[in-house]
């Protein structure tokens, strides 16, 4: 069984990571994009209550499962539930390029030329990582990531 956090910056590898192990250990896959955000244009966040009770509903239906995002708000819900955290700590440029190469996501965009408009801010927030202090920045990881107190693997190059 398995009950995996998988968090870092986006283009880091988190959802790659997630549906390899997902496969390996026949878990459920949550990525939290689906749950963080209303579906309204522009984007915004989800009251944090609804998110949590989404997550709450997820962990009740699911013994064995990882879950990945960027959401430290969210992620220190689920970590006392988790056995193994993975940060994904991955230098800027590294997630820029792998951003760069990311195949469509479906479950994001409506299609890849949708997904492909967005590039450029991607790679901007991208870029922000080490600079922000909010839920998504490298150091509210790095906060979750040493408060953890099950297993911890930290990778700082692509898997």
């Amino acid at each position: 069984m398995i009950k995996t956090i998988i968090f870092g910056n986006s283009g880091s590898g988190k959802s790659t990571l997630a549906g390899k192990l997902s496969t390996k250990h026949k878990a459920a896959h949550l990525d939290l994009d689906t749950l963080a955000w209303q579906a309204v244009n522009p984007p915004q966040r989800m009251q944090i209550d609804e998110s949590a009770n989404l997550i709450q509903d997820f962990l009740a239906q699911n013994d064995n499962w990882v879950i990945e995002g960027c959401y430290s708000d969210l992620l220190t819900l689920i970590a006392p539930f988790a056995t193994q955290a993975i940060f994904m700590n991955l230098p800027v440029a590294a997630c820029v390029e792998n951003a760069k190469m990311r195949p469509w996501e479906p479950h994001k965009y409506k299609s890849k030329a949708d997904q492909d408009a967005n590039l450029d801010m991607l790679i901007a927030w991208i870029s922000q990582y080490t600079e922000r202090t909010d839920t998504f920045s490298q150091i509210a990881h790095q906060k979750l990531f040493d408060e953890f107190n099950g297993d911890k693997l930290m990778y700082t190059k692509n898997t």
